[in-house]
Parts: C-alpha cells; sequence; structure tokens
C-alpha cells in the first residue's frame, strides 16, 4: 500500500490521534479548535484515512504505521494482553483526576465528590463538565471504572501505583 505524503498539520494532527487514542470526534474538536465534530471526521476521512480506524466502540484508534510516522508515544500502553495499562499521557485535567480518584479497593466517587477532591487538593475549579469529560475519556482508556449506583461513580481500574502518568499539556 503506498502511503500518502502528509502536511505538517496533517502529521500534527496524526500524532494528537495517536497520543489522545482511544478518543472521539469531540475530544479531536477542541484539541483541534475545529468548529464541528463532522470537520473532524472530514479531516480523518480525507487527510489520515490510511491512519486511522475506528474500533468497536466506535473510538479512533491510530494504526501501527501512524505511530511509527509521528513517533509519538501512543496514549496508552498496555503492558500484558488485557487488563488496564501500566501507562498513559493524559492532559494534566484528567492526571490529576488520577490523583485524587478512589482506588480500585476503595468506594467510587461521583463526579461532584471527583470536582471537591480536586479543588481540596489543588486550588483549582474546573467545570464538572470538566470533569466528566476527563473521567469517561479515562474511561474509555481503561484507566477508569465505572459502577452506576443512584449517579454514575467512578474508580481506578489499577492502583495508581502501578500507573506511570505523563501529561500532554
Amino acid at each position: 500500500m503506498a502511503t500518502m505524503a502528509l502536511s505538517e498539520e496533517a502529521k500534527e494532527r496524526l500524532a494528537d490521534v495517536v497520543e489522545l487514542q482511544p478518543t472521539k470526534n469531540a475530544e479531536l474538536q477542541d484539541r483541534w479548535g475545529v468548529e464541528s465534530g463532522s470537520e473532524v471526521h472530514q479531516y480523518l476521512e480525507n487527510e489520515l484515512g490510511e491512519y486511522y480506524f475506528r474500533d468497536d466502540n466506535s473510538l479512533i484508534r491510530a494504526t501501527a504505521e501512524a505511530a511509527e510516522l509521528v513517533d509519538v508515544e501512543p496514549g496508552v500502553e498496555i503492558t500484558e494482553d488485557e487488563g488496564p495499562p501500566s501507562r498513559v499521557r493524559v492532559p494534566e485535567l484528567q492526571a490529576r483526576i488520577i490523583d485524587v480518584l478512589a482506588e480500585p479497593d476503595e468506594r467510587s466517587q461521583s463526579v461532584v465528590s471527583v470536582l471537591h477532591d480536586l479543588r481540596d487538593a489543588y486550588d483549582i475549579d474546573p467545570s464538572t463538565d470538566d470533569v466528566r469529560s476527563g473521567l469517561q475519556s479515562l474511561r474509555r482508556k481503561d484507566v477508569v471504572d465505572v459502577e452506576y449506583r443512584t449517579v454514575p461513580t467512578f474508580r481506578l481500574a489499577v492502583s495508581s501505583d502501578d500507573l506511570e502518568v505523563s501529561t500532554t499539556d
């Protein structure tokens, strides 16, 4: 298969796909500063068609060739065939969420509980939507488990001692 020649912008955007995978249109829309998820879809199809695919959950993932081409560490590294990852690269807010979130053997937390812990630990005030979005992104990366009680609650899927976290911002 002949590979497409990529512009610098396309390489940068492909690096984002590799770094954020598994991801979805909305996350790339935020990263790329474009108007809509359909703009993201069109760009992926027209410029990066050979270098990405959608998995069984319709999440966007980069091909192995894409990761080699842009020389960026994938957002998730799994060291065993199954189970949660041992290393993730995430935006700073998600790294802080990992830091305050309940461990696997602890009672899971609501979005509001995580928000309060972030405020206490870091003197920051993200919106509930940003915390919810961060938790869902970590869930897609298999770093966070969700438990449905009255409201969805979250806890780490892997002990924080067994997870290496680096930030993308």
